[in-house]
């Protein structure tokens, strides 16, 4: 595993960030550094404009991967007021955050998506940036997801809970619709059904 702020001359702003935070709390950053990227304000931006563009004037609106909540907060006014927002973290600090930035929303932390059960066709729209990488996750309610990698997943489940006619709008790798193992085919059979 790599370690968290590794070159020798960050040595004291890692010093600092191990005073700052638990032992459990440094060994839960020092895991998300192969997943964890924070979206910048002009992606998302530019997604919550092709959410306009595409109809969505509010509604039920899942994040499943969010961060300190920047999809949240780059909502327009208009379909914020019409939408209960529902968010779920893994890294708990991150999801605090969220939950201190957003009270009205209901983020689940620290929590994997593959944790979070929500009902299928229960939200309006889904956005996000989801993790990109190669491991898979289990989720006891879609044991068909077993052999999609973590990318794969995000895009399967939250598909799977927004409700048909809905909008699932992700950041997305190459590699979703690239790969060429039997994994990719299957994810890709999986989202065009």
């Amino acid at each position: 595993m790599p370690s968290f702020i590794s070159k020798a001359d960050w040595s004291a702003l890692r010093d600092e960030l191990k005073n700052l935070l638990t032992a459990e709390e440094y060994a839960a950053a020092n895991r998300s550094i192969l997943d964890a990227h924070f979206t910048s304000m002009d992606v998302v931006s530019g997604m919550w404009g092709a959410a306009k563009h595409l109809g969505f004037r509010g509604g039920r609106v899942l994040e499943p991967s969010v961060g300190v909540g920047n999809f949240f907060g780059a909502m327009p006014k208009d379909p914020r007021a019409n939408s209960p927002l529902y968010g779920v973290e893994l890294d708990n600090i991150t999801g605090q955050i969220a939950k201190y930035l957003y009270p009205n929303a209901a983020v689940a932390t620290p929590a994997g998506f593959q944790d979070v059960e929500f009902p299928s066709n229960s939200f309006d729209f889904a956005t996000g940036n989801p993790p990109f990488g190669e491991q898979s996750l289990y989720d006891p309610a879609h044991p068909e997801f077993r052999s999609f990698s973590i990318h794969q997943f995000f895009f399967a489940k939250a598909l799977d809970k927004v409700r048909p006619g809905g909008i699932l709008q992700m950041v997305v790798s190459r590699y979703l619709l690239d790969s060429r193992d039997a994994a990719g085919f299957a994810a890709r059979e999986y989202l065009a059904k």
